[in-house]
């Protein structure tokens, strides 16, 4: 059964009506809004910024808001969010990347996701309307409950309502490909930027390369592409507007992946990053946020071998799709979250932690 508010009144009512259910937005996660059984509740009705306050640097918005919609607000007054939704062209909602804590490959340098969710209203277990956070960025103290809402997967309530802070937008970026023989040097390239003075915006490893985006401007640009290029003489080479932008859209929309069956999500660290790539062998891999996030897309035939060389390795992955679950490899028991989802969702409507 599927219902289709307009409203976050008529999201409460929904909940309240029915045993067990489950939120949607632009469906760009694939597998993430599905549970068996469940009434799925069309979130796309539910859209629309409420609140922009360019001389703030905060909006709020409906969670059905496209973040395509956002971002073109945004960019009329010279602003962006800095972690970069995935999924935009596709049509990610901001209630489906808060509630999948999805940030892109900004987050290197400005951070995730969470850092910029100042304020929610959802739904809770008993159908109530929950505000949280506020509007503005100076907010009062207490249990920061928006961030615990951020990659809770629908598992606390559902998502109403958002506000954000935003930056203003980088005059000017560039955009170097740093060639790596393996690896093992992609790694030691990786850590000797993120260790440097040079404050990249954001560093990804795929292919054989590491793909590094800087903003400053004019000189400034120059210089810091020129010390760039100077660490790996004729190994750095410096794109030109077009392919760099269209490398960092094709990446924020995941096109990588090649269409694969499963895609899954691991956190990771940069000493982690030799040893997966010797494992996955036959997954198409990448690796972001400074090697902090490993993407692994493959087919369904995989699936298994992928859930026992995270389970050796130690390590988990958030299954976006394609296996009927959300987790492989290991996890473990979170005490402060199982208490949470009990405090708000104690007849057990929404899909598991």
């Amino acid at each position: 059964m599927r219902v289709e508010p307009s409203n976050p009144e008529e999201v409460a009512e929904a909940v309240r009506s029915h045993g067990r259910v489950v939120a949607v937005g632009g469906r760009t996660k694939r597998g993430l809004g599905h549970w068996e059984g469940a009434t799925v509740i069309e979130m796309g009705g539910v859209s629309g910024i409420t609140e922009y306050q360019s001389s703030e640097y905060t909006f709020t918005a409906l969670a059905g808001t496209r973040a395509s919609e956002v971002e073109a607000v945004l960019a009329e007054k010279g602003q962006y969010l800095p972690f970069d939704p995935l999924w935009v062209e596709a049509g990610a909602t901001l209630g489906g990347t808060v509630a999948a804590g999805m940030s892109g490959p900004g987050r290197f340098r400005y951070g995730g996701l969470r850092d910029f969710l100042l304020g929610v209203e959802f739904v809770d277990g008993e159908g109530s309307l929950v505000r949280s956070g506020g509007r503005v960025v100076k907010n009062a103290a207490g249990f920061d409950l928006p961030k615990f809402l951020v990659g809770s997967l629908g598992s606390f309530g559902v998502l109403t309502e958002v506000t954000f802070k935003v930056f203003p937008k980088a005059v000017e970026t560039a955009t170097l490909r740093v060639g790596c023989a393996d690896a093992g040097m992609a790694v030691e390239r990786i850590v000797a930027l993120a260790s440097g003075r040079l404050e990249v915006e954001a560093i990804e490893y795929e292919a054989g390369a590491v793909w590094v985006r800087i903003g400053a401007p004019g000189k400034a640009l120059e210089e810091l592409c020129g010390e760039v290029e100077g660490l790996w003489p004729g190994e750095a080479e410096r794109l030109n507007e077009s392919e760099g932008g269209g490398f960092w859209r094709s990446l924020r929309e995941m096109e990588w992946a090649r269409g694969e069956d499963c895609l899954v999500k691991v956190p990771v660290t940069p000493s982690r990053v030799v040893g997966l790539e010797e494992a996955m062998g036959g997954c198409v891999r990448h690796y972001g946020v400074g090697a902090a996030v490993g993407w692994l897309a493959f087919g369904r035939g995989e699936l298994s071998r992928v859930d026992e060389v995270l389970k050796a390795e130690g390590l988990s992955g958030l299954l976006m799709g394609g296996g009927g679950r959300r987790w492989l490899g290991r996890r473990r028991e979170d005490v402060i979250t199982g208490a949470v989802k009990r405090a708000l969702d104690p007849e057990g409507r929404f899909p598991g932690v």
